[in-house]
């Protein structure tokens, strides 16, 4: 069994700005070299070396040049539920990172019915199929392989999740998203910063989000914003929100229901999560006024084992908690293990909110795209 001191040894690492500065200073000598090798791929399919493939449905890439969250995810589900509610039939298309099924095609849902758990489809496609009802969702490596499936299924747009640098299919819509707190980071490229490629790939991309968005780093964020549209003028940036929706909890029945938000209401509260931005997870849950006892950051993609959720639950139970919240995400993971969990478990659903004259330019894009055809 996990002590409280392997759990954590489990805590969410290299978000310290500490340990980011010391790591980018070693990588630093090897950055130019990664940014050279990722403008030479850009060239090579640029000019036809290596192939990109086209679809035949527009092609909505959610992305980004940083490592780590910018709310890729969220961004994904909204535009799925804003094409669903414009009478377009979408489909969600991801790598799967963390999952286990090694499939060409992995089919995760549907649209109707859940076919792979958290641990086979990867966190992150498994919460999209779990929130997404009428919306199949696919995982691939070669990522036009479960998107030409999607097709096959009666999908008419392909939504790429974290598909920026996947060229191998040319998007329509190639939207990059940057982190309102993080923005570029230092601006170096990986292993020198948080860059996945030189700043120059920003071209491909058909619009910037701007994510995350709050009064505490609004001036900032329009600074930023200005800066894009000064490089980049032609490329149009827009402002997106990220706000609390709803608290939800585990049905019996294995599913994730909303519930009554005074379940928390002077309860003392527990919280975890196993994202990309833990303490963005704990200022929300203080901005609703929970009376937090304690907070524990996993690492981004946490797998909970029997082990980990005792040593949770220990942990819980020296704070003295009575309830345990987490993130959405996190709740999915944990769906079919809760009756290993010995206190009430909540997940906050969130939801984003968009400026209105970016969900208009995105719907006509697609609009224009099928008018071609």
């Amino acid at each position: 069994m996990f002590t409280d001191a392997r759990l954590h040894g489990l805590e969410q690492r290299g978000v310290g700005v500490k340990s980011e500065f010391f790591y980018y200073a070693l990588g630093r000598p090897l950055a130019p070299l990664y940014g050279a090798a990722m403008r030479i791929r850009e060239k090579m399919y640029g000019r036809g070396i290596f192939k990109s493939h086209h679809l035949a449905a527009p092609v909505i890439s959610v992305g980004n040049l940083t490592m780590g969250g910018t709310g890729k995810t969220p961004m994904v589900q909204h535009l799925a539920r804003l094409l669903q509610d414009h009478g377009f039939r979408p489909a969600v298309i991801s790598r799967g990172y963390g999952g286990r099924a090694q499939g060409r095609v992995n089919l995760v849902s549907d649209g109707r019915q859940l076919l792979l758990n958290a641990e086979l489809a990867g966190d992150e496609p498994r919460f999209l199929a779990e929130t997404l009802p009428g919306v199949p969702v696919l995982t691939g490596l070669v990522r036009r392989l479960p998107a030409q499936k999607a097709l096959e299924m009666g999908a008419d747009v392909v939504l790429l999740d974290d598909g920026f640098q996947h060229l191998q299919v040319v998007r329509d819509v190639n939207l990059v998203l940057f982190n309102a707190d993080r923005l570029a980071g230092n601006s170096r490229v990986f292993p020198g910063g948080e860059l996945r490629e030189p700043v120059a790939a920003l071209r491909r991309a058909t619009g910037f989000l701007l994510t995350g968005v709050n009064e505490e780093n609004r001036e900032r964020a329009g600074k930023f914003a200005e800066l894009l549209r000064t490089r980049f003028a032609e490329i149009p940036v827009a402002l997106a929100e990220y706000a609390p929706h709803t608290l939800v909890k585990v049905a019996p029945d294995g599913s994730i229901e909303p519930t009554a938000a005074d379940g928390l209401i002077d309860r003392r509260c527990f919280a975890f999560c196993g994202i990309a931005r833990p303490e963005r997870f704990r200022r929300t849950l203080e901005r609703q006024g929970l009376r937090l006892v304690g907070f524990h950051p996993f690492a981004d993609h946490q797998r909970y084992s029997p082990a980990i959720l005792r040593a949770l639950l220990n942990r819980a139970c020296q704070a003295e908690a009575e309830v345990l919240i987490t993130t959405e995400k996190d709740l999915v993971k944990l769906s079919g293990r809760v009756e290993e969990i010995t206190m009430p478990l909540f997940g906050l659903r969130m939801q984003v909110a968009t400026e209105q004259h970016f969900d208009r330019s995105f719907l006509a894009s697609v609009k224009a795209w099928q008018a071609r055809r």
